[in-house]
């Protein structure tokens, strides 16, 4: 016993050396520094609203459903957290879903491209010609030439411009770009690198009564962000953030995960994308993974200290009961204890819900995704900044200051990351002409009013 006692022992200092010697390194490590300068959501123009009467029309010209898939629907939108000045794509809102083309899906994308990327440089006075990087990340639609390409050739880029073009990533692609920008900025000094993501939901967009496919229909919603990142040091007054670490966990190699979200026909050979009941299971795996390894990488030594002597008490497995009784899921751990601010994935109500109890979160913390949600809807890879954009116009963002982002995407894959607040930061951005409402005093929506009927519609007579 006195020799278990001891190899115990001895286990647990080794540990608490190497975590302390790999904290001391990332602390002096600033050979590698990224820094966002500037950051642009875009805003599609106001005749792209599908506000609550809009929705009700886009789910009645739908004649592939019957009542049952009617029902399904409303109470999905009904309880989306969803509000009624999200955008849609042009094809849909002219009623050209079920045959959409390429140039669709090439001109949604162009819209955006050329709006964000305009004010980008104009706010920044970085000319396209500086740029040594470009990473574009549009998950569902990929074309020849590249839409990198296309941005290049508008911009008039360098020839020797390192180009990245990132299809069937999902809605964490964004930070699988920043990750990429990061490792190059290890090797080339004093460059400049441009982020565009967003998702192509025009060409994508669902016209059959499968269930698990036509749910995306109702939490995707058009948008997307530009971002100008730097790692030159005389640049870092005029940051906005800097990126302290970033963690990417996969769990491809699951048959289970990696089969939970996908892009598929259904059974009369209609595209759409398919939303497994398993997939709630894979994102909690994924998010505790990667939290397993974002711990020791942001949180103070006390809390590493008291973290590591609960989990040897047998008491920190995240399972069992709390002093209300309560289940308790995820981690024991308090992330709060060295972040500030949570910039989450708004995936849905139910994503923002999940990930807000595992980290113990207050509604204060959860504010600025569940407006994004009900503001923007789900923009897939670009959901994340507008998030941001939210917690700098209210204010929140202070020097100093922590930001942790959580983004979940197909594959299944959950990738974090933390910023560091540069400089105090109030821009109203993207949510300029709104922010003053937010949060509402509800948000309740109103679609059941207009179309609640259909909840009472006789199965035998469809609509």
């Amino acid at each position: 016993m006195g020799l278990l006692m001891m190899a115990t022992l001895v286990l647990a200092i080794t540990l608490m050396i190497s975590l302390l010697i790999k904290l001391m390194h990332q602390r002096r490590d600033h050979g590698s520094s990224c820094y966002i300068l500037h950051y642009e959501c875009f805003k599609p123009s106001d005749d792209r609203k599908i506000d609550t009467e809009f929705s009700g029309n886009i789910v009645m010209r739908n004649k592939n459903l019957g009542i049952d898939e009617y029902r399904f629907l409303l109470r999905a939108i009904v309880s989306s957290g969803i509000g009624e000045e999200t955008y849609a794509p042009r094809n849909v809102i002219l009623g050209k879903e079920e045959s959409p083309t390429l140039l669709d899906g090439i001109s949604e994308l162009e819209e955006f491209f050329y709006d964000t990327l305009d004010k980008l440089f104009h706010r920044t006075g970085v000319s396209p010609p500086e740029i040594d990087v470009l990473v574009v990340n549009i998950s569902m639609l990929s074309s020849e030439p590249s839409l990198a390409s296309r941005i290049i050739n508008r911009y008039k880029m360098r020839e020797d411009i390192k180009v990245f073009n990132l299809s069937g990533m999902g809605c964490s692609a964004s930070l699988i770009s920043i990750d990429i920008v990061k490792n190059i900025f290890k090797s080339h000094k004093k460059a400049f690198a441009v982020v565009v993501t967003s998702e192509s939901i025009g060409p994508n967009w669902y016209s059959g009564n499968d269930k698990s496919m036509i749910l995306a229909n109702c939490l995707f919603r058009s948008g997307g962000c530009s971002i100008l990142l730097t790692n030159n040091p005389t640049l870092r007054t005029r940051s906005m953030f800097r990126l302290k670490c970033l963690v990417r966990t996969h769990l491809g190699a699951s048959d289970e995960a990696c089969e939970c979200a996908v892009q598929k026909e259904d059974e009369l050979g209609r595209p759409g994308f398919h939303l497994s009941k398993n997939l709630p299971r894979a994102a909690t795996k994924a998010f505790f993974e990667n939290l397993r390894e974002l711990a020791p990488k942001i949180l103070p030594l006390k809390e590493l200290v008291r973290y590591f002597i609960v989990s040897g008490s047998g008491s920190g497995s995240g399972s069992g009961k709390d002093r209300g009784g309560n289940n308790r899921t995820g981690p024991t751990v308090r992330f709060k204890t060295g972040v500030d601010h949570f910039c989450l994935h708004t995936g849905g109500k139910a994503v923002i819900e999940g990930v807000g109890k595992s980290l113990g979160l207050t509604e204060y913390d959860l504010e600025p995704a569940r407006m994004t949600l009900h503001r923007f809807g789900n923009t897939s890879a670009s959901s994340l900044w507008y998030v941001l954009g939210c917690m700098e116009a209210k204010r929140r963002l202070k020097k100093g200051d922590k930001v942790l982002m959580i983004s979940f995407g197909a594959g299944f894959k959950c990738n974090s990351c933390v910023w560091e607040v540069m400089r105090d930061l109030e821009d109203g951005n993207v949510w300029r002409d709104c922010i003053d409402r937010y949060p509402p005093k509800t948000l309740v929506n109103p679609f059941m009013e207009k179309f609640g009927w259909v909840m009472d519609q006789n199965p035998k007579n469809p609509i």
